[in-house]
């Protein structure tokens, strides 16, 4: 048995690799520089820790992505294996330990942000790193034509002068040809061997579903298939509102988007990862690091953005190998509200550069300052402030994020400051009286050792782990010396934070990125042609159209989406007959009319469709059609 499996069953309890991960691991064995494209779910990460565990050093990992990395570092950590993560936020005393603890700790992995190599004194100190991998995840933003370019990844090729025999891995799960080979030129790939995987997944049936009622019909699609599914949406409202309604419905449904806290994203995710909740409706915050192999359905009932990530989101159906299926459900005015939504509200150069300067302004930072400070932040409350419309600061606060001018976290934090107002004599008396609360109270006091004289900000998570209990413990014994009045305590959330990446310099930072700004808003603009193009067409197979997207030919019809599937049911002529029978009596809505005639919806609306070209039938306001 080769030592790649062996590591592969001993931390991953899996007997196999998936294909092509074993070649992928053996070329980066042999110290070559390698690509590999694998579609959603085809275990990117597998191939680059294994070759790091069976080498001596440390594995470099430069990802976007911070919630995927500390899901990783987690993940690892979990299995005894030493990682750890250079994120936003984290001061220059912090960088230098964790640093060194990769430098003398005997550390295997070591995950950042691709901004962070823009300080050279950064590069300077992982020049002294025992490197034996650099993982590139999520290449595909360092192509302009990719979906989430980051002009920060264009740093990545440095690495290459400093590390010239170590081999470079570069990632992805969504790259056409032109992708595909921007990565390679960009990263300074040398002679790289190219792995790509097919996107076909052919256990994954692609619908397209037009209705009146999208309500109904997810009702109808969750009874016929009861089996864990996701329902994305596109907003926090829609995300709670659609939740309670397939309950009110009778499903057991939960949901999850970027502003719950911490506790209640964890408890709502195990609901659905341990069945006790068939449905977890959520917003694309939802998804990274998210593997549960037995999802039946996921349904989308707004429009996605662009067809990649609609590819890796109805991806995550169907992980088993069993049947699934990847559905959108639309209606005819979703073309016209996602264009509003997505396209409408893309920023212009001039809005981003007051966004920018507003923010500045916001948290009195001076011209010339700013960099690596960290605010605590509220959207709305900055939008009201300067009467921003919410969605187009937003798309701004995502541009410069991306441009790696600030790090925007877009997640719910909770600020937990306290101070004593007893005297420390006081609190060992209170200890005596509360001895189980001592591990907790001694943490808090050794840790902060201001925190009599002045309100201090405190990090629950770390106090839990010096004191060797559950965040839970922690967030008890502060409540109760809060009850007993030991303690003033004050909780505050926020909907996200702000991280400034570069000192403050407004035309100069803005006029840098604004040839960016523009490309990107012209991709945004073709892909979302890409996706009104993919739910309009009614001639080719749903397949074939996503294939096509992606430089992928495919030359039979799948036979599962749901043009294929209406092409084999549908019989036009005695439809049609039937439904001008049905509105011989009254007008009727196309639910109606599939009801009555208990056909499919696909058959109902190709019906429809063939009396309106013929010009039999009508639709009145009410969306009722009526004959001519």
């Amino acid at each position: 048995m080769s030592e790649a499996l062996q590591i592969l069953q001993k931390y991953w309890k899996h007997d196999r690799f998936r294909e092509p991960q074993e070649a992928i691991i053996q070329s980066i064995l042999e110290g070559n520089d390698t690509f590999a494209l694998l579609p959603t779910g085809g275990g990117k990460s597998v191939c680059f820790q294994i070759p790091a565990l069976m080498r001596n050093g440390i594995c470099l990992v430069i990802s976007p992505l911070i919630a995927l990395m500390k899901d990783q570092v987690q993940n690892l950590q979990s299995k005894n294996i030493k990682a750890i993560a250079l994120t936003g936020g984290v001061s220059q005393d912090d960088i230098i330990a964790i640093l060194d603890n990769c430098q003398f700790g005997n550390y295997k992995f070591l995950y950042l942000s691709p901004e962070r190599l823009q300080h050279d004194w950064i590069v300077e100190r992982l020049k002294q790193l025992p490197i034996n991998l650099i993982a590139i995840d999520e290449a595909h933003c360092v192509s302009q034509w990719g979906h989430d370019f980051r002009p920060a990844y264009l740093k990545i090729s440095a690495l290459k002068t400093h590390f010239p025999s170590t081999p470079f891995l570069a990632l992805t799960a969504t790259a056409n040809k032109r992708v595909q080979e921007d990565i390679c030129m960009h990263l300074a790939l040398v002679n790289p061997k190219v792995f790509t995987k097919s996107f076909t997944r052919e256990n994954l049936a692609y619908h397209v579903i037009k209705t009146e009622d999208k309500l109904f019909k997810i009702q109808q699609i969750l009874t016929k298939n009861p089996q864990s599914s996701i329902i994305y949406v596109r907003n926090r409202k829609s995300c709670i509102e659609t939740s309670q309604q397939l309950n009110q419905l009778g499903f057991t449904c939960t949901f999850y988007h970027g502003g719950l806290p911490a506790k209640e994203k964890e408890k709502n995710m195990q609901s659905w990862f341990e069945n006790k909740s068939q449905v977890i409706v959520a917003t694309n915050a939802f998804g990274m690091g998210i593997d549960k192999p037995d999802v039946k359905t996921v349904i989308h009932i707004q429009l996605p953005e662009n067809l990649e990530n609609y590819y890796q989101e109805a991806g995550r159906a169907g992980r088993n190998g069993e049947k699934a299926f990847g559905i959108i459900v639309t209606n005819p005015s979703d073309i016209a509200y996602t264009k509003a939504q997505f396209i409408d509200v893309l920023p212009d150069k001039k809005f981003v550069k007051d966004v920018y300067i507003k923010l500045n302004n916001y948290f009195q930072i001076a011209y010339g300052e700013g960099y690596n400070e960290s605010f605590a932040f509220n959207l709305n409350q900055f939008c009201a402030h300067y009467h921003f419309p919410v969605i187009k600061a937003f798309n701004s606060l995502q541009f410069l994020d991306r441009q790696g001018i600030i790090t925007f976290q877009s997640e719910s934090t909770e600020k937990i400051s306290l101070q004593f107002i007893i005297p420390s004599k006081e609190v060992i008396r209170y200890i005596s009286l509360h001895p189980h609360d001592e591990p907790i109270i001694t943490a808090i006091l050794r840790t902060y050792s201001g925190i009599f004289d002045t309100e201090t900000t405190i990090n629950p998570h770390l106090i839990a782990k010096k004191a060797q209990v559950t965040l839970d413990q922690v967030d008890k014994v502060i409540d109760k010396l809060a009850t007993n009045q030991c303690i003033v305590l004050h909780a505050k959330n926020n909907d996200s934070s702000i991280t400034f990446n570069e000192a403050r310099e407004d035309d100069l930072t803005i006029n840098r990125v604004a040839k960016f700004l523009e490309h990107q808003n012209k991709l945004k603009e073709a892909q979302f042609d890409s996706v009104v193009h993919y739910i309009s067409n009614e001639d080719t197979c749903k397949n074939k159209i996503l294939l096509a997207y992606f430089d992928e030919i495919a030359k039979v019809d799948c036979g599962t989406c749901s043009y294929c599937t209406a092409k084999k049911k549908v019989q036009p002529v005695e439809i049609t007959q039937s439904v001008l029978q049905l509105l011989e009596n009254k007008a009727l809505t196309s639910r109606e009319i599939e009801n009555q005639l208990h056909i499919s919806t696909e058959a109902t609306i190709f019906a429809i469709q063939i009396l309106l070209e013929q010009g039999r039938i009508k639709i009145n306001t009410n969306n009722q059609y009526y004959l001519i």
